[in-house]
């Protein structure tokens, strides 16, 4: 059963317990929007559910409240950015703004990040670049829970990818995915709900298939995007090592396996040959290749034939990326968003460890 919470109630929440641990008020700002953001579009498994891990995360001096993020490196359309172990939640829109910056002065500007910690949802930072008439990316490198193609070891994160581009008429198209099956958060909600996994979304630490929700938990491993060879699990894994190499390589993060864990119990791996979790975030310009109003006309174009496209039985229309986040985020503006008991009771057991109530 769900309990429904407002927005506001869940935003003076989460600032308050980020202004608890230290952060400034834009900062506790900052965290709490990117922070449920991921409510509001859906994403239930990155928002205020993970709020308790962060602070965790903090307990054991692993997040800086007050990180003093610098760029160590750039040219004029890139650049490598120190997180100073900050929370991701401000780390990645600071940096996204960089990239923003430096793509109005030269058209478009790449951000490598390391030092840093678990951003959220990547969409959202990748949709800043909207209303700039810019084309965002954002992606980061994660805990390494997913065994490539073939493997029994657990070498990559999920790895997700966020993509936003603007359109005129329409909504903006928002891509926003894991380069795993499944993210390792809908597993969290799977336990939550006593439920198990659809196929090809775990398999055990011997490599065979899995439909245990808990069976990270027991040392099995995420699949990549496609599950196995035969549904192309190694483009999934190419493009989850895509991810690692952007994020953590380019800019002297840890990756692969040394990533650090989210989870603030789970030990920090031995030999870690970088700093902390590292991003990656592209800005385009749409100006600096055609001009903006044409392309946006496209884009409407683009979207009104696909979402008119001839549909198998039992299906209405073709979604758009970012269509079904447009309409949850509505509902839940007007209605509440639903948060599960175990998660509510894990909130108040936060609240109670600065004196403050949901």
């Amino acid at each position: 059963m769900a309990l429904l919470y407002s927005y506001q109630q869940l935003f003076t929440f989460s600032k308050n317990i980020f202004l608890q641990i230290g952060c400034s008020e834009a900062n506790a700002e900052t965290a709490s929007k990117v922070l449920l953001s991921a409510d509001l579009r859906g994403v239930d498994s990155h928002g205020i559910a993970r709020l308790s891990g962060y602070i965790r995360l903090w307990e054991v001096n692993r997040i800086n409240a007050n990180p003093n993020i610098s760029i160590v490196h750039e040219t004029p359309s890139t650049a490598t950015v120190d997180g100073d172990k900050g929370l991701g939640l401000v780390v990645a829109p600071a940096a996204m703004q960089i990239a923003i910056n430096k793509a109005k002065n030269v058209g478009t500007g790449w951000v490598s990040v390391k030092n840093s910690n678990h951003f959220g949802i990547a969409g959202i930072h990748a949709m800043m670049a909207l209303e700039h008439d810019m084309i965002g990316i954002a992606m980061t490198n994660a805990s390494p829970l997913v065994a490539p193609t073939f493997s029994v070891e657990r070498l990559l994160g999920t790895n997700p990818i966020g993509v936003a581009i603007p359109a005129g008429n329409e909504p903006p198209f928002v891509a926003d995915f894991a380069t795993t099956t499944a993210a390792n958060g809908k597993l969290e909600i799977l336990q939550r709900k006593n439920l198990d996994t659809p196929a090809g979304w775990v398999q055990t630490k011997t490599g065979e298939p899995s439909c245990s929700a808990s069976e990270v938990k027991n040392g099995g491993a995420l699949l990549p995007l496609g599950g196995d060879k035969e549904h192309g699990s190694h483009k999934g894994y190419m493009l989850g090592s895509i991810v690692d190499i952007f994020s953590a390589i380019l800019s002297g993060a840890n990756y692969g396996p040394w990533v650090p864990p989210f989870p603030a119990y789970v030990p920090m791996p031995e030999n870690m040959p970088g700093e902390g979790i590292g991003h990656f975030f592209g800005a385009m310009r749409i100006d600096a290749f055609r001009p903006a109003t044409d392309f946006k006309l496209n884009m409407d174009n683009w979207i009104q034939r696909f979402r008119s496209a001839k549909t198998v039985v039992g299906h209405e229309k073709v979604i758009i990326p970012g269509e079904p986040e447009i309409a949850i985020k509505a509902e839940r503006l007007n209605s509440g968003i639903p948060l599960l008991e175990a998660v509510v009771k894990d909130l108040e057991e936060l609240g109670k460890k600065f004196n403050l109530t949901m």
